[in-house]
């Protein structure tokens, strides 16, 4: 079966998964439907279809030397598919929470701006890097990821999410042929 194929095959895996994921309104603020993937984290089976998935979109983009993902919830993801494509883990973090130097990007949000940091040395020039996260919104969070690495020498081959938000078109910031979601909310 060709690449193209299996991707359509998880995609679809993917929207029978949608039905697990609580929608709450109004949260954080009034506006907003927050996706709750808790259900889908406290179900082994669940997670381990969509952590199957992802690790696959992620082999679509070749080889990969790292991992990067941000927190809080991309922790969930990231560390678990770095160890299945034998790859490193780099975790951003919000400002101040990183012990060692760092080099920052701040970025906006669906709801705000914020500021991602990564260890200064935490990539070497050439490493192939994929971004992982939970949901892709306005690509806000990736695209500042991807400033770092970049300014670190590395190269971001392709952004993974779980879920993509795709009314806030966060793909066209990061380059719709880089980006692979499960689950998508149009």
């Amino acid at each position: 079966m060709d690449k193209n194929k299996i991707i359509e095959k998880l995609k679809k895996q993917g929207e029978s998964i949608r039905s697990s994921i609580a929608e709450i309104q109004d949260y954080p603020e009034a506006g907003v439907s927050f996706k709750d993937i808790t259900p889908v984290l406290q179900s082994p089976e669940l997670f381990s279809k969509v952590t199957n998935a992802m690790v696959y979109f992620c082999k679509c983009f070749g080889n990969v030397d790292l991992v990067v993902s941000p927190e809080s919830r991309g922790f969930l993801f990231g560390p678990v598919i770095a160890d299945r494509l034998g790859a490193g883990f780099i975790p951003a973090r919000k400002s101040g929470k990183l012990p060692r130097a760092v080099i920052e990007e701040s970025y906006g949000k669906e709801y705000g701006t914020d500021m991602i940091q990564i260890h200064s040395d935490a990539i070497t020039k050439g490493q192939r890097i994929i971004v992982i996260d939970d949901v892709l919104a306005t690509g806000g969070t990736a695209n500042a990821i991807s400033r770092l690495v970049e300014r670190l020498g590395g190269i971001v081959t392709g952004y993974v999410f779980f879920l993509e938000l795709c009314y806030f078109k966060g793909s066209n910031l990061l380059g719709n042929d880089k980006v692979l979601s499960l689950v998508e909310y149009k």
